[in-house]
């Protein structure tokens, strides 16, 4: 069965797509995962909690990035920046005697302040200044749904964390191929001055890296799932 494909445009100067993070070092990949696309999928539809029916949906359906770089004033490719890592201080000046303020504290086990009176430094890290288009299959009967929502969204839309503002409509269009995507993101890409840079397809293919990466979402909300998806990376 073929499904239409929308086109998400992802620019801006910071990102972060994490699929592993634990505690106080949040990693980010250098592409962006399923997870994190559904995720801007939910915010626009305003979909919050578990949502495991609407992911069951998507969960077996394609997605590809394709990743840009600037271009120089020779036409070859920038280097993309290294990524950033940023010092984050968490429970910090909440008042353990407000019932509310204090759940912001980090907790032991034992329901205690952690070690440090509750405050926490944590290392985040972050995609700088890239730009990356993603072609993600939708269910035929959710395309009007989810153009109304990516025009009009409910709620913020982000690039992966609440501090990640895009500086590009991320809505970019239907297609009905991967083709028509890929052709459509490059003539955006030549007039932002961007040349293609890398290539992330779902499963095994020739000429890249076949990794496996557990980011399929089953469930969002407080008990968060995922499973697993193998794919290509292929540098250009």
């Amino acid at each position: 069965m073929a499904y239409p494909y929308l086109l998400l445009w992802l620019e801006g100067p910071l990102q972060s797509w994490g699929h592993d993070s634990l505690f106080g070092r949040r990693d980010t990949l250098n592409f962006p995962t399923k997870s994190g696309i559904m995720g801007i999928i939910c915010a626009a539809l305003g979909a919050g909690g578990s949502q495991e029916d609407l992911l069951a949906e998507f969960a077996d359906l394609d997605l590809q990035i394709i990743g840009f770089a600037k271009k120089n004033e020779s036409g070859s490719k920038i280097s993309i920046p290294p990524l950033m890592c940023d010092f984050h201080m968490i429970g910090s000046g909440y008042d353990s005697t407000d019932p509310w303020q204090n759940l912001l504290i980090p907790k032991t086990n034992d329901a205690k302040k952690a070690v440090g009176g509750g405050t926490k430094i944590t290392y985040r890290y972050y995609l700088q200044d890239s730009v990356f288009a993603a072609f993600l299959a939708i269910p035929e009967h959710l395309k009007l749904k989810l153009i109304e929502a990516l025009k009009n969204p409910v709620w913020d839309l982000f690039l992966g964390r609440k501090n990640c503002i895009p500086t590009e409509f991320i809505y970019q269009g239907i297609f009905q191929s991967i083709a028509e995507c890929e052709e459509y993101s490059l003539n955006l890409a030549k007039e932002k001055n961007l040349l293609k840079s890398l290539t992330i397809k779902n499963g095994y293919h020739s000429g890249g890296e076949v990794i496996t990466i557990n980011d399929i979402p089953i469930s969002f909300g407080n008990q968060k799932r995922y499973r697993n998806r193998q794919i290509t990376i292929i540098n250009e």
